[in-house]
């Protein structure tokens, strides 16, 4: 990329000169989609981001969100932080270090908050494994994810694992971390102060990731494997793990005024928008900067995306105590320069190379005004495949098979927190702080809070309905918190499309948008923060619009009803029969096409009624419908100890595989308390009950589907088949 005429034009308007190399390079990155959102940020003011839970919504590094006191239920001093981003790019052209340093980047943007990492979650996007490509990258991806996050003791405990064909030449890598802190240790990325000095503290600084947010504004060439290798970085999670723990001592003891990490467009980025949100400047001089490779240029230093690096604004007086802190941690620390009363300026050996008003670098990049299209809306053409046939097919698909094969590489139990692990609706970790309990055991007799995470997307959905697609998603994750008990609390998004230039890619993109936060304000959930990746083009052609939705729900206490069935109770299904196939894994494996299916009247009512009946006494457990329908979900609760002996009626193929959302599966010894709570929110329907010989009988239509639990497991390792 090169700095738009448009631009430049600009820019040289605004300082009266025309720009310096390195002033140019630095608008380029700043003022790129992947920095400025100039096609994106137009619409995302249609996200609801307040509510008395918020601390501090969109902007920062991370948002922050106050969680309830146990006694009151009102919010409380113990907060956590949210955020997500994308390494789509980056892990295409090398998969492991593109999607190490996504990890890595989303729990620096936790530790400028004033937080410690509790919580990782992954949602992932590959082709097909029919070429070997989409599996190299997929085995990559989940390599480097697994590597950086075990090594820095950071649990991954969900998310979520798509195919689609579209993906196969830009897969899409979406992180998100979840932080904990007490109120009093809360820091922002707003400078404080002029005279307070900025501190660069963490690894030295090299050439890895140059123009590593403009690389991520613009469509994936061919060549991108070899040519744009450069713009990746290369990241050390063990230095990682020393930063985490060395900016908790600095944020316990107070030293740090304001905090930044290094990301997009490296210190350019991270330090002329720490004093362009506190309305100031800087007065940097590069060749402070410690550095790893000689002789390194002002360019360079000032645009190196290299990571474990922040930014810290500190007190005079406390700058020889961080230097003594990173240096009992081995980290580098260097002060770089001032905060300042006027412009962002830079100098390279007594030379000025930048010289600018911060605000207008951060928040000066005009918006584009995009032409949309409005998504077609798909005919009904039904295939008509054997039921058996189907009901196999659809169990073992990629999509919705068993992603234990990924899960299990993770260390989600370091920390000992995780309670409801990976591979069930949603992952709980115990928030023992806001209860005052301390970092102690999960067997303590005293109860805290219960933090349950969800995070996904459905492109299956997005695809053929981008609308009511998004919609599905917000009501889905939300359905998978209040299956564990928990009701939620905050979400934030990543917003994945494709070239926006693209009158129908830009119109699906922004149908997504608005169906996503139209759902969430109907939840009465807030978007506190997200994420945006655009140009997810590539000679394949664009993604199909991909929202994902991390969303985290609170409830009293760690424990949840499992996924899995007993051998006793009444199985019941909450929540309208869906009459469309719109979306649903059944199309994809065997063709046609169809509308996306109704969603509920009242989300909020639903999710709500059924947080309480998870948490009731005679619930024994619960499980959402979503991906691959009814099938999928009752295979998935079989286990070698507990069956299930099922009857459905209507229509055998919608039965069994259409995929509204807003439904859930409850085995319960009090049916009447269920009917009871759904009571004008949704209907209830006994549909089966639990045995106790491991099989699942599934009478529909005129067929009987018999699959004990050791068959299903076979049926549902296709990932492991194919990798191994």
């Amino acid at each position: 990329m090169s700095l738009a005429d448009s631009d430049r034009e600009l820019i040289t308007t605004e300082l009266g000169r025309e720009p310096t190399a390195a002033e140019a390079a630095l608008f380029e990155n700043l003022w790129s989609e992947h920095c400025a959102y100039r096609s994106s940020r137009p619409l995302l003011g249609a996200f609801d981001s307040e509510g008395e839970q918020v601390v501090i919504g969109p902007g920062d590094d991370a948002a922050v969100v106050a969680l309830p006191d146990p006694e009151t239920g009102e919010p409380g001093e113990t907060y956590v932080t949210l955020g997500i981003e994308s390494h789509n790019h980056p892990s295409y052209v090398d998969p492991f270090d593109g999607a190490a340093t996504g990890v890595g980047g989303i729990v620096r943007d936790t530790l400028s908050m004033g937080a410690y990492p509790i919580a990782l979650t992954d949602s992932l996007y590959f082709g097909p494994f029919a070429e070997d490509h989409p599996k190299y990258l997929f085995e990559g991806v989940v390599e480097g994810i697994s590597h950086y996050g075990n090594a820095i003791g950071v649990p991954t405990v969900g998310g979520s694992v798509d195919f689609h064909p579209d993906y196969e030449g830009n897969p899409l890598v979406n992180v998100a971390c979840v932080g904990l802190l007490p109120a009093d240790r809360l820091v922002t990325a707003v400078a404080q102060k002029p005279g307070n000095k900025l501190v660069l503290v963490g690894n030295a600084t090299g050439r890895d990731g140059l123009g590593g947010a403009s690389f991520a504004s613009e469509d994936l060439a061919e060549d991108a494997e070899t040519e744009d290798r450069p713009a990746v970085q290369v990241g050390d999670p063990y230095a990682e793990k020393l930063l985490i723990e060395a900016n908790e001592v600095l944020v316990e003891e107070g030293l740090i005024e304001s905090a930044r990490d290094l990301g997009a467009a490296g210190l350019g980025g991270a330090s002329s928008e720490l004093v362009a949100k506190g309305g100031l400047g800087a007065e940097i001089e590069l060749e402070a900067v410690h550095q790893r490779e000689p002789e390194m240029n002002a360019l360079e230093i000032l645009l190196a995306e290299s990571q474990e690096r922040m930014c810290y604004e500190v007190a005079p007086e406390n700058v020889e105590r961080v230097e003594a802190v990173a240096a009992r941690f081995d980290l580098g620390a260097s002060v770089i320069g001032e905060v300042t009363e006027g412009n962002y300026r830079c100098t390279f050996e007594g030379e000025t190379v930048v010289d600018v008003d911060a605000e207008f670098l951060g928040d000066g990049a005009p918006m584009n005004d995009l032409p949309a299209e409005e998504p077609a809306v798909p005919d009904t053409e039904l295939p008509d495949p054997d039921l058996e046939e189907s009901f196999e097919a659809v169990v073992s698909s990629p999509n919705t098979a068993s992603k234990e094969w990924v899960y299990r590489q993770y260390d989600h139990e370091v920390g000992v927190r995780t309670s409801v692990k990976p591979g069930d609706d949603a992952a709980v970790v115990a928030i023992r702080e806001a209860a005052g309990l301390g970092d102690d055991a999960l067997s303590e007799d005293a109860e805290g809070i219960g933090l349950a995470i969800s995070a996904g997307g459905a492109p299956n959905w997005t695809a053929s309905d981008p609308e009511a697609g998004a919609r599905a998603i917000a009501v889905e994750n939300a359905t998978n918190l209040a299956a564990k008990g928990a009701r939620p609390l905050a979400a934030v998004d990543c917003l994945n499309g494709g070239n926006p230039e693209k009158p129908d890619v830009y119109g699906g993109f922004s149908a997504a948008v608005s169906g996503l936060a139209e759902a969430c304000a109907d939840l009465s959930v807030p978007v506190v923060g997200g994420n945006v990746s655009l140009y997810n083009d590539s000679a394949t052609g664009p993604i199909p619009p991909t929202p994902t939705l991390a969303m985290v729900g609170t409830k009293r206490g760690y424990e949840a009803p499992p996924l899995s069935a007993s051998p006793e109770g009444d199985l019941l299904l909450v929540g309208d029969r869906p009459d469309r196939l719109g979306g649903s894994e059944y199309l994809a494996r065997f063709g046609g096409s169809d509308r996306f299916p109704a969603l509920p009247d009242d989300p909020a009512g639903f999710v709500d009624s059924l947080a309480a009946v998870a948490d009731h006494p005679a619930t024994l457990a619960t499980h959402d419908v979503s991906h691959g329908g009814l099938a999928v979900s009752l295979a998935e609760m079989v286990t070698d100890e507990a069956g299930l002996e099922v009857s459905l009626s209507g229509d055998p193929a919608a039965a069994l595989f259409a995929e509204g959302a807003g439904r859930v599966l409850v085995q319960t010894t009090d049916p009447d308390a269920v009917r009871e709570a759904f009571a004008g929110i949704a209907p209830v329907a006994r549909i089966g009950e639990g045995t106790d010989d491991g099989v699942l009988r599934v009478d529909v239509g005129e067929t009987d589907l018999t699959y004990d639990a050791a068959g299903i497991r076979e049926r549902r390792s296709t990932i492991a088949a194919e990798l191994e």
